[in-house]
């Protein structure tokens, strides 16, 4: 399984933004659902590696986060609130977690695991794909809000919609390399589902 602590990195500064990143995060199916565990904390549970990607982007876009991955087992029977959990998984999470607060990176994504050159890896393609994404401008944002990845044809009909032309649109889906993250996102997933193979 994969676990993902999610830590604002100032919430002094920021305010509370837990349940705007709950609302982001609630399209993704999850073994045990993100949630509030402490204070300015969001943890959650998810079975595919593909949607631990998805929600590390989406923590990513904002860059109000530390984002910590484990991937590892979790005590089963899974409870009802992220909280009561336990298990190895929840304990590579927090330490990758912690070993962010004390650095100074510029995409604040970590995994760890039980093969550590595996995890490294994955790290390395999940900050790659958080640089591009973290780095959109909102109007480029505006745009890609509006596109399904894999869906051939959407660009005219976000132009209409934007009341922009479908040059506009085609030049902010290059300029953000949209098309690139999410053919990269496979890569790092699969990073991540090696990880558990030894387990």
């Amino acid at each position: 399984m994969f676990t993902l602590t999610i830590n604002q990195t100032d919430s002094r500064r920021d305010g509370d933004c837990v349940p705007q990143l709950l609302k982001d995060l609630r399209h993704i199916p999850a073994r045990l659902d993100f949630d509030r565990s402490v204070e300015d904390e969001v943890q959650g549970i998810v079975d595919c590696p593909l949607q631990a990607v998805e929600a590390v982007m989406i923590a990513v876009r904002s860059g109000s986060w530390y984002v910590g991955v484990g991937v590892g087992p979790v005590n089963e029977p899974l409870p009802n609130q992220i909280k009561d959990a336990s298990g190895h998984g929840l304990v590579y999470a927090r330490r990758a977690v912690d070993r962010l607060r004390h650095g100074k990176d510029r995409v604040p994504v970590a995994v760890e695991g039980p093969l550590a050159d595996l995890a490294a890896e994955a790290e390395a393609v999940l900050r790659l794909l958080g640089q591009i994404v973290h780095d959109r401008s909102t109007a480029e944002w505006r745009v890609l809000d509006l596109l399904t990845p894999g869906v051939r044809g959407q660009q005219k009909a976000v132009a209409a919609e934007l009341g922009i032309t479908t040059q506009a649109v085609s030049k902010a889906v290059a300029r953000a390399q949209w098309n690139e993250e999410h053919a990269a996102r496979p890569a790092a997933a699969r990073l991540l589902s090696l990880i558990l193979e030894v387990l």
